[in-house]
């Protein structure tokens, strides 16, 4: 799990940093706990204050207001969904670009069915009346599509994908767009690729809402693992992933990278 006091004991030197970061993350872990229970439209740092054992003043002097500690709840849930999924890629052989892929996302799968009030303040409905600040929030909530999009990339490169993800012809007026991309991130990845990748990412996330937010009934998919995996299995198609790495559809086809 995720421990903001961990990941700044390096930086800090003295007692009351270290006093400051532990407080910091007893109000990060309360947080939690009311999000689970009451929801994030609901969240208050006086209930937050009491449950820590101290008048909500003292909060202040940590944690502005409500606010606040939504963007620190963000922050520390899309790090912990992140190193969540950079555990399973890695666990998994960097020239095993479909497998990379099911283990990312059966990680995103594991993690919000663990969390789901956390995944919910990530991937759910907009708390009203809060705007994330992008300059804390994009660069840990861009982790996981940035691992998927590396791993089409990667498998690009090295001349993995079958041809037949290469069959949809893009509009016109999204190449600006996937260019922008490319160049930002410094992708191979042609268009009609990019754009495949866009609609895996959305699917993948797609599908886990579904489970996640009970949108498939309580009666309808008894085997929601078994789903899943047939999903992750199409979108790896989708993608032009295969299982060993090695396209066989047609070898003078294969996407390889021009």
């Amino acid at each position: 799990m995720n421990d903001p006091v961990a990941a700044a004991e390096p930086t800090l030197r003295t007692p009351r940093e270290r006093a400051r970061a532990q407080t910091i993350a007893d109000i990060v872990r309360l947080g939690r706990e009311h999000l689970a229970e009451q929801g994030a439209a609901a969240l208050s740092l006086r209930a937050v204050a009491r449950d820590l054992g101290v008048v909500s003043s003292a909060v202040y002097r940590y944690v502005a207001n409500r606010d606040e500690l939504l963007t620190l709840l963000l922050v520390d849930a899309y790090s912990e969904l992140g190193d969540a999924v950079d555990a399973a890629v890695n666990a998994v052989s960097e020239r095993d670009f479909d497998g990379r892929f099911k283990a990312l996302g059966r990680a995103v799968r594991e993690w919000a069915l663990r969390e789901p009030a956390r995944y919910g303040l990530l991937f759910g409905s907009p708390v009203p009346g809060y705007q994330a600040p992008s300059s804390q929030t994009t660069t840990p909530g861009t982790r996981v599509i940035y691992r998927l999009i590396g791993i089409l990339d990667g498998a690009y490169r090295a001349g993995a994908l079958t041809a037949m993800a290469r069959t949809a012809v893009v509009p016109s007026a999204l190449s600006a767009d996937l260019e922008a991309i490319r160049s930002e991130l410094g992708l191979a990845l042609p268009d009609e690729l990019q754009a495949n990748g866009a609609l895996v990412w959305t699917s993948l996330f797609g599908a886990v809402s579904f489970e996640v937010f009970g949108q498939y009934g309580p009666d309808t998919f008894r085997a929601r693992g078994e789903l899943f995996e047939h999903h992750l299995t199409v979108l790896a198609a989708m993608a032009g992933l295969v299982p060993d790495g090695n396209p066989r559809d047609d070898p003078k086809s294969a996407a390889t990278p021009v």
